[in-house]
């Protein structure tokens, strides 16, 4: 959990950040938006539906953006890709302890998904994308992004994280030459992290 804040976006509707990001990038309007980050969190109210005072605010909604560009810029050529794996957070397990029958194997490291509750979305999400013929990885953390990707030679990938852990991978799936697509979390935190199974649905 990179950032020094936790956040609940999870009531606030999905297509938000989306809409703004293409808005700003179509009309060549990026920098200024920005710049102005600050206006546009008081006009719209969103340190209340983010928990969060203005500046840390201004931090979520300019990684949000940013990461929602950097996936309409690189759509194209992730559509091109053949082998693709899914990164998924093992904190969005429904259960962090013992009710959670997923297995870590610390050679990938991954944990592997056991589907034990139905309701759970990284079990939902670990079905979707297998079904989709993504590779699926629920992982501790992004330290564990260069050994999977060193060993597998992955040409494309979909990372669900929190928008600073995302910001942090771009630059290694670009040295990489792998491209990358991004689900930001909604909610962040240590346990019970909430992420659009809708999003990511359309996103693979």
């Amino acid at each position: 959990m990179p950032y020094k804040f936790t956040f609940d976006l999870s009531k606030t509707p999905h297509h938000f950040f989306t809409e703004i990001a293409v808005a700003s990038y179509q009309k060549g309007v990026h920098k200024v938006l920005l710049n102005t980050m600050q206006d546009i969190i008081k006009k719209f109210r969103l340190q209340e539906a983010t928990g969060l005072n203005v500046q840390d605010a201004i931090v979520l909604l300019q990684d949000l953006i940013d990461i929602q560009a950097s996936n309409l810029m690189m759509r194209g050529k992730f559509l091109q890709t053949k082998k693709r794996a899914v990164f998924l957070p093992h904190c969005s397990r429904k259960f962090m302890d013992g009710r959670c029958k997923a297995i870590f194997d610390s050679n990938i490291p991954s944990y592997i998904c056991a589907h034990c509750s139905p309701d759970c979305d990284v079990n939902k999400a670990d079905k979707i994308a297998k079904e989709k013929g993504y590779d699926v990885y629920v992982l501790p953390g992004g330290s564990c992004v260069p050994k999977i990707l060193k060993t597998h030679k992955y040409e494309g990938i979909v990372g669900v994280a929190c928008g600073e852990e995302v910001k942090m991978s771009l630059d290694l799936l670009s040295s990489m030459s792998v491209v990358g697509q991004s689900v930001p979390l909604l909610k962040n935190g240590c346990s019970n992290t909430v992420f659009n199974l809708e999003t990511l649905t359309k996103t693979l």
